[in-house]
């Protein structure tokens, strides 16, 4: 069987096949410092999302007491201005008293609620500048890791291109169907549609062959012998 037998083509298309899946895996190995920009990226962004939500939810509770309180304030000096004029007597006089001391204390308890809520409200105001204090700090670094990071996968792909041109016009000169079913097989059994036949077995399972299908799988024809156990093409590259 000569090196431009359709199977050593289709052995060779397979050689490329498993570099260019080993540098597509290479693009996923990001450097540590990458990962670790990354993450407190992430983290940082859920930690000002968070603290954004939390004083929107505190800024609201405010804008409503302070409606609130408002409109108490606004009775009370209603209250007043009808005392002046409608309380001609004692009762009447301890009925209008007991409203306004009643809406007094009401707002006494508002301005207090408040309190609390305003220093909170400061509380996250500084934490979520600090967050984007931090966010902004990093933001120098992170942008030079992943441009070094896109260098290198620009790089492992350009590798590879050598390889594609190869892999295209290898396939582009073999029958379509026997490439599909490659890629099939492939796809399948962990990236290896071909295996060599070494001391008669199956170099991709292991199973000992019949001799018949030895015989048949030497002779390079197509369409290719299938190992009967895993269903991967057989080739004997030990044959001049």
């Amino acid at each position: 069987m000569s090196d431009t037998s359709p199977l050593r083509r289709l052995h060779r298309v397979q050689e490329l096949d498993l570099n260019l899946d080993r540098l597509r895996d290479e693009e996923g190995n990001i450097s540590p410092e990458l990962r670790d920009a990354r993450a407190e990226q992430e983290r940082l962004n859920n930690a000002l999302e968070d603290t954004e939500i939390t004083l929107e939810g505190v800024e609201k509770n405010i804008r409503r007491t302070e409606l609130d309180l408002s409109s108490i304030r606004e009775q009370v000096g209603r209250a007043r201005e009808e005392q002046e004029k409608n309380a001609f007597d004692a009762r009447a006089q301890s009925q209008y008293g007991s409203r306004i001391q009643m809406l007094s204390e009401r707002a006494d308890e508002l301005e207090e609620d408040l309190a609390p809520l305003r220093e909170q409200q400061q509380t996250l105001q500084a934490r979520a500048s600090d967050l984007r204090g931090q966010h902004r700090a990093l933001r120098p670094s992170l942008g030079a890791l992943e441009e070094q990071d896109e260098a290198r996968v620009q790089g492992l792909r350009d590798q590879g291109e050598a390889d594609r041109q190869e892999r295209a016009q290898l396939a582009g000169n073999l029958d379509a169907r026997t490439i599909r079913e490659y890629d099939m097989i492939r796809r399948a059994k962990k990236g290896l549609g071909v295996v060599e036949i070494k001391a008669g077995r199956c170099s991709g399972c292991n199973v000992n062959l019949p001799v018949n299908v030895q015989q048949k799988a030497a002779q390079g024809k197509l369409p290719p012998v299938k190992c009967p156990s895993c269903g991967r093409f057989l080739i004997r590259l030990d044959l001049a």
